[in-house]
């Protein structure tokens, strides 16, 4: 699954937490901006999401 498809498919309410753990910015930034600063382990348990 690409970045793309993976920020379809999850809730910026369900990224914004998970983006905070890691220290990125969530005031003011697309959410496709967010999951492209994520880690590969984070962006493989959001596509694992069903």
């Amino acid at each position: 699954m690409d970045i793309e498809e993976i920020a379809k498919k999850v809730t910026l309410k369900d990224l914004r937490p998970i983006a905070k753990e890691h220290g990125i910015r969530t005031s003011c930034v697309k959410k496709i901006d967010i999951v492209k600063q994520l880690p590969e382990d984070v962006l493989e348990e959001l596509a694992g999401r069903e």
